[in-house]
């Protein structure tokens, strides 16, 4: 689309983003770097910014780059593993990492130990069969640059060096083996993404708006969207005109992307699962481990739910968490409404709906079963990665919400997705980012895509090029084919950002 044209109605701004997560927030922080030129509009229904998908409790913090999630490493029938979507996923988180790294070489990001920290990441499986899996999956993984320098051991004593915790009390007879990568991150995306907004706010042209509710958007003559905004507070609605709009609002931008009325998002549909943490309450316990395990899924369980004993820094305190606990919820965000899945169906996703959940009978059994887990049973399932753990160490502590997208499929009727998708209007005027895991982590990878599709002219234009490659400086390059580059890249986003 095009930024420059004179309107024939008098702009809020030229660009529109609705949601304080993460997503706007590498967005607006993107197209202020291209073009610093641009005004942009902020709106956010509640009262504090990085309060939902971003927030650090609620899921998003491990720094997804495929290090130790296996759910990224399907097994073939034949036996051998694909390691094709985790070279992609490893690939984009090392994207982001450059965009930070450059921001806080450019002072426009804080003292990065505010939001990123070096922790191992490690796989840890037992039995036989899944022994056998995690080294088909250790070798086919050496054959990336991405993955080099990963451990493989079978050894109980050299596991126990790396996890204590998950080791003592672990029956000496039982299969184990794990894979350990020593440059894995903890992210805190809340407070990334509050810091990213603080670069915002200091940046001409830019309006921050928070407490408002977005009632409907509607393309209007001339090719500008209308935007009408609720003041939560006070209840005065008003409107505003824009040549672009972004929904990054999580769970809600479904229902939003439904108002536009753009064709492209007839057929798209949402199933909300909502999520708990065990949380360590006992600080010796917490000390003892410094480590993101992650184990296998179980059967008909979605991505999100992949157990993980999984230490964090939080608000400047170090925190230990298992799970997440998978549930139910018709709500599309923590702080939503009940009604919000039933808003959501239309004439245009309702046989997607159907198709999508008479094709996932095994994942709503798994919910029905975790909803209903006792007491005994959470800690039941934190024991089989920390065998002496005591109930009275932990608390349970509510997480995010995540909304599943469901889409229109040709010859299977609708199917469920666990990724990210993103919806754009024909034209590049209105873009939206649904579904939820590796979501954050690959955000900057995501926006330089959307940034690409939305504005191609712009994009190809040598000075958005050269600013690609100042903040980005593998854009356009493959890291899974260059090793070179790869080591390069990432031995200067780790200085940069205190990781070594």
């Amino acid at each position: 689309m095009d930024l420059k044209t004179s309107p024939a109605k008098p702009l809020t701004a030229d660009i529109v983003l609705i949601g304080a997560g993460i997503m706007s927030a590498t967005l607006g922080v993107l197209l202020k770097e291209l073009d610093p030129s641009l005004t942009l509009a902020v709106y956010e229904r509640l009262d504090e910014v990085a309060a939902e998908s971003s927030d650090a409790w609620n899921n998003a913090g491990t720094g997804h780059s495929a290090f130790c999630e296996l759910n990224y490493t399907p097994q073939r029938p034949d036996g051998s593993v694909d390691i094709s979507k985790a070279d992609k996923i490893a690939e984009q988180f090392e994207l982001s990492k450059q965009l930070w790294a450059s921001l806080v070489e450019e002072s426009k990001l804080p003292d990065p130990s505010a939001f990123i920290h070096s922790i191992p990441h490690m796989s840890f499986v037992w039995g036989t069969e899944n022994v056998a899996y995690l080294r088909t999956r250790y070798e086919a993984l050496l054959g990336s640059p991405l993955f080099a320098g990963m451990e493989f051991s079978t050894d109980p004593a050299e596991i126990e060096r790396w996890i204590p915790l998950v080791m003592d009390g672990r029956d000496p007879g039982q299969p184990v083996a794990a894979t350990r990568m020593a440059i894995g991150t903890d992210v805190n995306f809340g407070a990334l993404t509050r810091a990213l907004f603080d670069n915002l706010r200091r940046q001409p042209g830019v309006s921050f708006e928070l407490g408002q509710e977005i009632e409907d958007i509607r393309r209007k003559e001339g090719g500008l969207w209308r935007v009408k905004i609720r003041d939560r507070a006070t209840g005065k609605s008003r409107k505003a005109y824009t040549r672009f709009v972004f929904i990054g609002a999580g769970g809600g931008s479904l229902t939003l992307l439904e108002k536009s009325g753009i064709p492209e998002a007839n057929g798209f549909g949402g199933f909300p699962v909502s999520g708990q943490w065990l949380k360590c309450t006992k600080p010796e316990v917490i000390a003892r481990h410094d480590a993101k395990v992650y184990g296998k899924a179980a059967v008909g369980s979605p991505p999100m739910s992949v157990p993980h004993l999984d230490t964090r820094q939080i608000n400047g305190r170090q925190e230990l968490l298992f799970g997440p606990y998978a549930g139910f919820s018709t709500k599309f965000l923590k702080r939503g409404s009940y009604a919000d899945l039933f808003r959501s169906i239309e004439l245009g996703n309702i046989r997607p709906l159907l198709y999508a959940g008479a094709r996932n009978i095994p994942l709503t059994k798994y919910l029905i079963g975790q909803v209903l887990q006792t007491p005994e049973q959470r800690i039941a399932a934190l024991r089989e990665y920390y065998p002496e753990a005591r109930p009275e160490d932990w608390q349970l502590e509510t997480a995010g919400q995540r909304v599943q997208v469901i889409k229109k499929d040709k010859k299977q009727g609708g199917v469920l997705e666990f990724g990210t998708e993103v919806v754009t209007a024909a034209d590049g005027s209105i873009a939206a980012l649904l579904g939820a895991s590796p979501g954050a982590s690959t955000a900057v990878s995501i926006m330089l895509d959307l940034v690409q599709r939305c504005f191609p002219e712009h994009a190809a234009s040598p000075a958005w090029q050269a600013t690609f490659r100042r903040l980005v400086p593998s854009f356009g390059q493959h890291l899974a084919a260059n090793a070179a580059l790869t080591q390069q890249v990432r031995a200067h986003s780790a200085q940069v950002l205190n990781l070594v």
